[in-house]
């Protein structure tokens, strides 16, 4: 399987979200909330980091995937940075709107539903599925099984830390007891909408860079 070709303009793009990305989490790791709360949050993204650089070479994902990745980077450490019960920007909106909470949680899960086009591009390049509905089905049970995974580390972290502040910041609940449905289920309906509003162009990106067949 051949990767994909990089021209110097992809390549300059991707050194640019990278910059862009770690200025962020240096950003992030100045005076967070709690360093306890910000190194349980950014831990996974950074690890994800540190894969992707490492595989670069051997498999580089399109750019599309890549400004995806460095947008749900980027929520990540704010949140870190803040906790996601406490992001200003959100935190005027639920004053502004008289909300019960701070949906800045409720966007991010939203968000990683972006994933679908990370896993999709990895389904397509590394099987023999190609197009239709069996990758987005295969997408979507990802897209579900990485959220009730994350939710699952959630409430292990809980018990481990006994119920402790972190623990909750990093829960992030609010006070409510379906926050963990609500989670998983706005991450499934982004990813339902990432595949019908990106899919054509991925596979755009793909045939173009890779001589894949188009997706449809």
């Amino acid at each position: 399987m051949k990767p994909l070709k990089k021209d110097k303009k992809s390549t300059s793009i991707h050194i640019f979200l990278l910059f862009i990305v770690i200025s962020v989490l240096v950003w992030s790791g100045i005076k967070p909330d709690t360093y306890r709360d910000w190194a349980l949050e950014v831990f996974p993204a950074v690890l994800g980091l540190v894969i992707l650089l490492s595989t670069y070479k051997k498999f580089g994902f399109t750019t599309l995937a890549y400004v995806i990745i460095a947008i749900l980077c980027i929520l990540t450490f704010v949140g870190g940075h803040y906790t996601y019960a406490k992001v200003p920007l959100f935190n005027w909106i639920k004053e502004e709107f008289h909300l019960n909470r701070n949906h800045y949680d409720r966007f991010g899960h939203f968000l990683k539903g972006l994933l679908a086009i990370v896993i999709r591009e990895i389904i397509i390049r590394k099987t023999e599925l190609k197009k239709g509905f069996w990758v987005n089905t295969f997408v979507l049970s990802a897209v579900l099984a990485i959220a009730a995974l994350y939710e699952i580390i959630e409430w292990l972290v809980s018990k481990i830390a006994h119920g402790g502040k972190a623990a909750k910041d990093f829960l992030g609940t609010q006070g409510d007891i379906w926050d963990t449905q609500w989670d998983m289920s706005l991450s499934f309906i982004g990813a339902i909408l990432a595949l019908l509003i990106f899919s054509k162009y991925h596979s755009r990106l793909i045939t173009k860079l890779s001589r894949y067949p188009k997706d449809t």
